[in-house]
């Protein structure tokens, strides 16, 4: 059976608790979600002094954490042992470490809660010890999510707090902080600390809360790109060379790449009218005039350009080319060029 973030939570609230969890992959706020909810609510606070024992991956082997998860509770009708990064577990992948671990999950203790939290990595699938988990234990393999898919994420986030929000604010949101789940819900979570009853989630609520400033952001940075607004657009990395804390290059040539690759699909679409292209947009439908209007400044040329030079800007913002250039110096030199084409010279 194949088992979901949000199905397994549901059974740890009903306190259906399994002898052994094994959560691994690429997205580690899962991972935290659950571990985390069965170090603060297995047991009351009175039984954890002798019942409860957490670990980190780097301090033991398999021999040591089974050595725990053998013992029988005191006082209470469980004991828990949760392994935190897991993955730097020496031996769980070794030979003799291995078949530890396989004979245990064939005979686990009924009274110990085993969780091994094995963040940013999978078991190899083909081996025994991946098949003895997924048949032995409730297993959860996490990935990162796609771009388009975090939205999504966020409105479903809000709604298990109960929480309306606007399209571009979720947008907002999902831009802005990207696909760091543990940051997006962090973010958010302290943004509600300061919502009003029944208030909803806009534009200027996420701006004013999420370090965003209101008129230099990467936001108002794109709208300069597609007005052409030099001066405008290098005032804003003049604020963004200021507050480099708060801008920090490689997230916002991440969202340059992203609205130019849109804007090429948008060029590239078989079908333009207003429906298609919204349909083409998504969750971005509500933007539509402002990539119409790029589409008319930026030809699928110039656009072809503009990415190339942003897979430039990109390397260079991770030292692979670009010598000693600054982030600011990095930023200013992509705009000068997507703002300045160079003219093609005519053949002779």
């Amino acid at each position: 059976m194949a088992h979901t973030p949000e199905s397994i939570l549901e059974q740890l609230q009903k306190r259906n608790f399994a002898p052994v969890y094994f959560l691994q992959g690429d997205e580690p706020f899962y991972i935290d979600q659950i571990s985390d909810y069965i170090e603060a609510n297995a047991l009351q606070e009175h039984e954890k002094g002798f019942n409860q024992v957490v670990v980190y991956g780097k301090d033991v082997d398999v021999a040591t954490v089974l050595l725990q998860a053998k013992r029988f509770p005191m006082m209470a009708d469980r004991s828990v042992v949760i392994v935190k990064e897991a993955q730097s577990i020496l031996d769980i992948e070794k030979e003799d470490g291995a078949k530890q671990l396989e004979a245990y999950l064939k005979n686990p203790l009924p009274s110990t809660i085993l969780v091994f939290a094995y963040k940013h990595k999978t078991l190899d699938g083909r081996k025994a010890l991946s098949k003895a988990f997924a048949q032995h234990s409730v297993m959860l393999t996490t990935k990162k999510l796609y771009d388009n898919q975090v939205p999504a994420w966020v409105n479903n986030y809000l709604k298990t707090k109960n929480i309306k929000a606007t399209p571009q604010a979720v947008l907002h949101l999902s831009e802005f902080i990207g696909s760091d789940l543990s940051r997006l819900a962090n973010e958010i979570d302290k943004l509600l600390l300061n919502l009003k009853p029944g208030q909803t989630i806009d534009e200027k609520v996420v701006l004013e809360n999420v370090g965003i400033s209101k008129e230099y952001n990467i936001f108002e940075l794109q709208a300069a790109i597609i007005a052409q607004d030099v001066l405008k657009a290098n005032r804003i990395i003049n604020y963004f060379e200021a507050n480099p804390k708060n801008n920090p290059l490689i997230p916002n040539i991440g969202m340059l790449f992203s609205f130019f690759t849109k804007l090429l699909s948008l060029h590239a679409a078989a079908d333009k009218s207003e429906a298609g292209l919204k349909k083409l947009l998504g969750q971005q439908a509500w933007k539509l005039k402002e990539f119409q209007h790029a589409m008319r400044v930026y030809p699928i040329a110039r656009v072809v350009d503009i990415i190339h030079y942003i897979r430039e800007a990109d390397l260079q913002s991770k030292g692979i080319s670009g010598g000693d250039m600054s982030e600011a110096d990095t930023l200013r030199e992509l705009m000068f060029k997507i703002l300045h084409p160079v003219p093609k010279t005519l053949a002779i």
